[in-house]
């Protein structure tokens, strides 16, 4: 057991807290407006106080107006904190386009992002042993393509050759609490099926019993320009090291097992 402050209690950050809760840790998070029993980001002096207490730091924080806000304000204090853990919550979308073709930790950073490309390299960078945590796209319960099939904004995509990586919010935590006996350094964390984007929507229509959206061209769909974003990139993340050097396995190991959870 330990006391882990958390910068950035968002979806992923409050599953692995629920987690360590769960296990008798005590845990800290920050927020922007101190909601939810949480301390606010800009209250330095019990920021600075938690990080004195901490075993454990992790910041799922993203960049905001081209630099890491985590870093800006505390990133000194972090560096020079007892605590003997410190992790990042990053993006597989350092990666950039790969046309498809598989990406592990080795592959160079050539995200479109640069503000994402640059904290995931300060990360790594901060301190002796940070652990860094590519993530690709993140669902779960209550944040999965179900909810927009009922909603009725799912589409299928006509681009054939397109394909993308995934991770359950449960084998997000699952590998974060893996790394506090693995060595540190940067991991990906991903299932273990690379799939396009309709396979997920055909899926979940079956498991809802709901009627497939047509088949639409980019530009038929009328995405929003993050959504249609989001198809700019072709890529298949490889977890083998996660699996070799922490002994982590996801519990959900396609979108399969995953979806049928989220109901």
């Amino acid at each position: 057991m330990g006391m882990m402050l958390i910068f950035g209690m968002g979806y992923s950050a409050r599953h692995i807290a629920d987690r360590l809760l769960a296990r008798g840790w005590d845990v800290v998070g920050t927020t922007r407006d101190a909601r939810a029993g949480t301390i606010a980001f800009d209250d330095e002096a019990a920021v600075l106080a938690a990080l004195r207490s901490a075993t454990h730091i992790l910041s799922s924080v993203p960049p905001a107006e081209g630099s890491d806000p985590v870093l800006a304000r505390y990133g000194e204090a972090i560096a020079l904190a007892p605590a003997g853990w410190v992790g990042y919550l990053s993006s597989t979308g350092v990666y950039g386009d790969t046309r498809g073709a598989w990406v592990d930790e080795s592959a160079p950073v050539k995200g479109r992002r640069e503000a994402r490309n640059a904290a995931d390299a300060a990360w790594a960078m901060l301190r002796t042993g940070v652990r860094v945590f590519r993530l690709p796209g993140i669902y779960g319960p209550g944040r999965s393509i179900l909810q927009r099939i009922e909603e009725g904004r799912a589409h299928r995509i006509d681009l054939s050759e397109q394909v993308f990586s995934r991770i359950h919010v449960e084998d997000i935590a699952g590998g974060v609490l893996a790394s506090f006996a693995g060595p540190p350094g940067i991991y990906n964390l991903a299932d273990n099926e690379p799939a396009h984007q309709n396979r997920l929507v055909e899926w979940g229509c079956a498991l809802l019993g709901a009627p497939l959206p047509p088949l639409q061209s980019l530009d038929e769909a009328g995405l929003s320009p993050a959504a249609r974003a989001f198809y700019a990139e072709n890529r298949r993340v490889a977890n083998s090291k996660a699996k070799r050097l922490l002994g982590w396995t996801p519990h959900y190991p396609t979108f399969r097992e995953g979806l049928a959870a989220c109901r």
